[in-house]
């Protein structure tokens, strides 16, 4: 190339002076740009690299930031976090003190909304699009989604509102048949005849909900993707642009393997080649431990059902699937549906593991109480990525589920210290339990490589005695637990502290806290869930309830939203770390 364009755009003012023959350089700089800095410094590769064009079109048709830009997930956002003013500081991206992963509104004025979680945008750009008329402001609003996420409910939700309303709002589905995994569903089936013109425009179901249908356009045709905003930017009223793109457009591994390439960790920036670490003397990642012994047990339950809402790689349920296809589904990004529908399973006997990431289980909060605890119906909630998740930031954390589901009567909660002891619950789970569960484990690796042992029935509400002491008890429950044991290793005052395993957070295991209560002066409390209204607010309520008087010290997460980094560094900000442990039993 006989000039650099990028080095020269600091902000969208500078893309606009830009000739429009100019912005395919401009679009294979962008995606060297951020194949450069993502294959050293890791993140979410291949929807940003599929949204490059658009990205670009995007801010050069419309003024933003005065004209409202909302990106849906954020997974594909860093062409414009490029694009805004952040490309020196790109390099930081995902990491402690850096930008975040995703477009975050305390970060830049041009991300106009914060995100992290699926099918939020049409929703919060037709409010900002109302607020706007309200106003009297003449301001564009442009919401882009992706066909994974506009099968969500809340989607829909937004669609049906804009249908009835004036507002000036433009719909961008970015259509490329994958979200993490590949896209499923009737309404995925329904974008894939429009794609290839087996459905007539007449049947077309956005136009039946009011919208100004155009589409679909090939999404990598910046010049037809420019000319069609054009046009756009002089209807009026709710508008839709079907947009057809590649994810991992512009790295050929990345269009070939979308999946792994959707955050592929660090690879050769020329080659494409993953620099993958050996992995044969490693012990398995706790959803791995999840999904092969689902198998496992489902061979010897024919009731076994296993239930994701769009995470059948990362939660591992694709075992399962790959296994026992009629038992095993994928729902797609609907964690409302996910939990209700395995209620309406549970009620005919089936045993159900549902499994949902933390963070997302958020979302079917009424469900899991109207729908499953008030019921009582024993769904088996898997709830992966709980605790502190690292790089993904707060919008990805697991640290509200303990408090969250603490308050729901019939609900019992359960956090493995390990990978056995996760094996030998969902062993006992599938037994039969006359109450429902949420079962919570971290992402990434426990330290057990020989896991995979004769299963062990669990007494339900038992805690365990670790380690023996005299002065001092810590309670700790799930797997940071690990890093009690760790800094007890490293302190010449080991023998004052008692060591109790809390895996069950309900019921807790009253006898025990009795006995605790009656023979030690101080109880430390540690999870890697929120303060307040996690485990250590239950102990205090039981030490209350009693009338114990006893200094207790609960250690977690304290009540902030914790940002993004290591899960080390996120775990030495909130002092839960060996390191912070080992200081705090020398010093207490």
């Amino acid at each position: 190339m006989s000039k650099k364009l990028l080095e020269h755009i600091y902000n969208p003012t500078d893309l606009r002076k830009l000739d429009e023959q100019q912005l395919p350089q401009l679009a294979m700089e962008l995606r060297d740009f951020i194949i450069d800095i993502v294959s050293i410094k890791e993140g979410h590769l291949g929807a940003s690299l599929g949204v490059v064009e658009l990205t670009i079109a995007l801010h050069y048709v419309f003024n933003t930031p005065e004209d409202l830009l909302v990106w849906d997930v954020g997974h594909q956002a860093y062409g414009h976090k490029i694009l805004t003013e952040r490309k020196e500081k790109f390099h930081t991206n995902r990491q402690l003190g850096g930008i975040s992963g995703f477009p975050k509104r305390s970060e830049s004025v041009y991300d106009t909304f914060g995100v992290g979680h699926s099918s939020t945008s049409i929703s919060a750009a037709l409010g900002m699009a109302i607020a706007s008329q309200l106003k009297g402001e003449n301001k564009h609003h442009i919401a882009v989604i992706g066909d994974a996420s506009i099968a969500s409910g809340m989607a829909f939700e937004g669609l049906n509102h804009a249908g009835v309303t004036d507002a000036n709002l433009l719909v961008i589905l970015n259509d490329n048949a994958i979200g993490i995994d590949p896209s499923v569903g009737a309404l995925k089936n329904y974008l894939t005849s429009v794609k290839d013109g087996k459905n007539p425009k007449q049947n077309n179901m956005i136009k039946s909900l009011n919208f100004d249908y155009s589409g679909p356009i090939d999404g990598h045709d910046i010049f037809a993707v420019i000319k069609e905003l054009k046009r756009l930017k002089n209807v009026n009223g709710p508008k839709f642009l079907h947009i057809i793109t590649t994810k991992g457009k512009g790295l050929q591994q990345a269009e070939d393997d979308q999946v792994k390439y959707h955050a592929p960790g660090k690879f050769d920036k020329t080659t494409g080649e993953i620099h993958l670490k050996s992995e044969a003397h490693l012990p398995p990642k706790f959803q791995d431990v999840f999904g092969l012994t689902l198998v496992e047990l489902a061979k010897i339950n024919p009731k076994i059902i296993g239930i994701t809402p769009a995470m059948p790689s990362g939660s591992s349920l694709k075992y399962m699937m790959d296994a026992f296809p009629n038992r095993a589904f994928d729902v797609g990004i609907a964690e409302q549906h996910a939990a209700t529908l395995s209620a309406g399973m549970a009620t005919q006997g089936m045993v159900v593991f549902c499994n949902i990431y933390s963070t997302f289980l958020q979302r079917a909060y009424d469900q899991v109480i109207h729908d499953v605890a008030l019921q009582n119906l024993p769904v088996i909630f898997c709830l992966d990525r709980a605790g502190l998740v690292g790089e993904d930031g707060a919008t990805h954390h697991g640290v509200f589920d303990l408090a969250y589901l603490r308050c729901i009567p019939n609900l019992i909660i359960y956090a493995p210290k390990d990978e056995i002891a996760l094996r030998n619950i969902l062993y006992t789970a599938q037994l039969g339990l006359k109450h429902p569960i949420a079962i919570r484990y971290p992402r990434g690796r426990g330290s057990i490589v020989d896991w995979q042992r004769t299963f062990q029935k669990i007494e339900i509400g038992e805690a365990h005695l670790l380690k023996e002491g005299n002065k001092i008890a810590v309670l700790s429950t799930g797997f940071i637990g690990n890093n009690v044991t760790l800094a007890f290793k490293n302190i010449s005052n080991a023998t004052d502290f008692a060591h109790y395993d809390f895996g069950f957070v309900k019921p807790l295991d009253e006898r025990s806290l009795h006995e605790i209560f009656e023979t030690f002066e101080i109880i430390i409390t540690v999870e890697d869930g929120v303060i307040k209204g996690g485990f250590g607010s239950a102990v205090i309520e039981f030490a209350s309830q009693n009338e114990y008087s006893q200094k207790i010290l609960t250690l977690g997460v304290p009540d902030v939203f914790i940002e993004h980094g290591t899960v080390e560094e996120l775990q030495n900000i909130c002092k839960i770390d060996t390191k912070s442990l080992e200081i705090l039993f020398t010093t207490i």
